[in-house]
Protein backbone atom coordinates (compact mmCIF):
# COMPACT_ATOMS: atom_id res chain seq x y z
CA UNK A 1 0.00 0.00 0.00
CA UNK A 2 2.69 2.33 0.62
CA UNK A 3 4.39 1.60 -3.13
CA UNK A 4 1.35 3.05 -4.50
CA UNK A 5 1.10 5.95 -2.14
CA UNK A 6 4.47 7.00 -3.08
CA UNK A 7 4.51 6.27 -6.29
CA UNK A 8 0.95 8.64 -6.50
CA UNK A 9 2.93 11.25 -4.92
CA UNK A 10 6.21 11.13 -7.59
CA UNK A 11 3.18 11.56 -9.96
CA UNK A 12 1.75 14.02 -8.47
CA UNK A 13 4.55 16.27 -7.88
CA UNK A 14 6.53 15.28 -11.28
CA UNK A 15 3.28 15.27 -13.83
CA UNK A 16 5.13 14.93 -17.53
CA UNK A 17 5.90 10.85 -15.56
CA UNK A 18 2.26 9.97 -16.05
CA UNK A 19 2.02 11.61 -19.86
CA UNK A 20 5.34 9.97 -20.77
CA UNK A 21 4.16 6.84 -19.27
CA UNK A 22 0.83 6.51 -21.17
CA UNK A 23 2.46 7.76 -24.16
CA UNK A 24 4.86 5.18 -24.50
CA UNK A 25 2.39 2.55 -23.64
CA UNK A 26 0.25 3.33 -26.25
CA UNK A 27 2.72 3.75 -29.47
CA UNK A 28 3.83 0.46 -27.43
CA UNK A 29 0.49 -1.49 -28.08
CA UNK A 30 0.45 0.51 -31.79
CA UNK A 31 -1.96 2.80 -31.89
CA UNK A 32 -2.85 5.96 -33.40
CA UNK A 33 -0.51 8.45 -32.37
CA UNK A 34 -2.75 11.28 -32.07
CA UNK A 35 -5.43 9.46 -30.03
CA UNK A 36 -2.49 8.09 -27.48
CA UNK A 37 -1.10 12.26 -27.13
CA UNK A 38 -4.52 13.04 -26.38
CA UNK A 39 -5.20 10.23 -24.25
CA UNK A 40 -2.06 11.25 -22.85
CA UNK A 41 -2.71 15.02 -22.35
CA UNK A 42 -6.58 13.84 -20.55
CA UNK A 43 -4.68 11.63 -17.66
CA UNK A 44 -1.96 14.33 -16.96
CA UNK A 45 -4.44 16.97 -16.65
CA UNK A 46 -5.92 15.66 -12.93
CA UNK A 47 -2.28 15.34 -11.95
CA UNK A 48 -1.50 18.39 -13.47
CA UNK A 49 -4.21 19.87 -11.23
CA UNK A 50 -3.51 18.47 -7.92
CA UNK A 51 0.27 19.89 -8.58
CA UNK A 52 -0.57 23.13 -9.62
CA UNK A 53 -3.05 23.52 -7.14
CA UNK A 54 -0.41 22.96 -4.29
CA UNK A 55 2.07 25.23 -6.09
CA UNK A 56 -0.37 27.82 -5.49
CA UNK A 57 -0.90 27.18 -2.12
CA UNK A 58 3.15 26.98 -1.15
CA UNK A 59 3.56 30.00 -3.52
CA UNK A 60 0.54 32.58 -2.00
CA UNK A 61 0.26 30.56 1.69
CA UNK A 62 -3.02 29.85 1.15
CA UNK A 63 -5.41 26.83 1.26
CA UNK A 64 -7.79 26.86 -1.53
CA UNK A 65 -5.70 26.46 -4.18
CA UNK A 66 -7.37 23.61 -5.49
CA UNK A 67 -10.81 25.09 -5.19
CA UNK A 68 -9.52 28.25 -6.89
CA UNK A 69 -8.13 26.44 -9.76
CA UNK A 70 -11.61 24.43 -9.98
CA UNK A 71 -13.58 27.79 -10.05
CA UNK A 72 -11.48 28.73 -13.14
CA UNK A 73 -12.53 25.57 -14.95
CA UNK A 74 -16.12 26.20 -14.31
CA UNK A 75 -16.06 29.36 -15.27
CA UNK A 76 -14.18 28.40 -18.64
CA UNK A 77 -17.06 25.71 -18.67
CA UNK A 78 -19.61 27.70 -18.85
CA UNK A 79 -18.05 30.46 -20.78
CA UNK A 80 -17.50 27.73 -23.67
CA UNK A 81 -20.84 26.28 -22.97
CA UNK A 82 -22.73 29.75 -23.77
CA UNK A 83 -20.74 29.67 -26.89
CA UNK A 84 -21.77 26.48 -28.04
CA UNK A 85 -25.42 27.50 -27.26
CA UNK A 86 -25.56 30.61 -28.90
CA UNK A 87 -23.86 28.85 -32.13
CA UNK A 88 -25.45 25.97 -32.57
CA UNK A 89 -28.73 26.33 -30.15
CA UNK A 90 -27.84 23.16 -27.59
CA UNK A 91 -25.43 22.70 -25.76
CA UNK A 92 -23.27 19.04 -26.40
CA UNK A 93 -22.06 17.59 -22.75
CA UNK A 94 -19.17 15.59 -24.14
CA UNK A 95 -17.72 18.13 -26.40
CA UNK A 96 -18.07 20.37 -23.62
CA UNK A 97 -16.18 18.33 -21.58
CA UNK A 98 -13.57 17.53 -23.37
CA UNK A 99 -12.88 21.08 -25.05
CA UNK A 100 -12.88 22.21 -21.26
CA UNK A 101 -10.36 19.26 -20.11
CA UNK A 102 -8.19 19.62 -22.83
CA UNK A 103 -8.08 23.79 -22.52
CA UNK A 104 -7.09 23.14 -18.67
CA UNK A 105 -4.07 21.10 -19.98
CA UNK A 106 -2.52 23.75 -21.52
CA UNK A 107 -3.63 26.18 -18.95
CA UNK A 108 -1.90 24.32 -16.24
CA UNK A 109 1.11 23.32 -18.02
CA UNK A 110 1.63 26.75 -18.02
CA UNK A 111 0.97 27.54 -14.82
CA UNK A 112 2.88 24.54 -13.46
CA UNK A 113 6.25 25.55 -15.28
CA UNK A 114 5.51 29.43 -14.39
CA UNK A 115 4.79 28.72 -10.58
CA UNK A 116 7.59 26.00 -10.60
CA UNK A 117 10.31 28.13 -11.62
CA UNK A 118 8.89 30.88 -8.94
CA UNK A 119 8.94 28.65 -6.10
CA UNK A 120 12.65 27.48 -6.83
CA UNK A 121 14.15 31.03 -7.07
CA UNK A 122 11.95 32.00 -3.69
CA UNK A 123 13.43 28.60 -1.85
CA UNK A 124 17.09 29.26 -3.60
CA UNK A 125 16.82 32.69 -2.08
CA UNK A 126 15.84 31.59 1.14
CA UNK A 127 18.49 29.24 1.46
CA UNK A 128 21.10 31.98 0.90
Amino acid sequence: MELLQNSFVILGVIPVVPFLIVYFIGTGLKQDRKRTLMLAMDVTTLFLLLSVSALFNILFDVRFGFYFILLIVLISAGLIGGAQNRLKGKVDGRRLFRAVWRLSFFFLCVLYILFLFIVLIQYISQAM
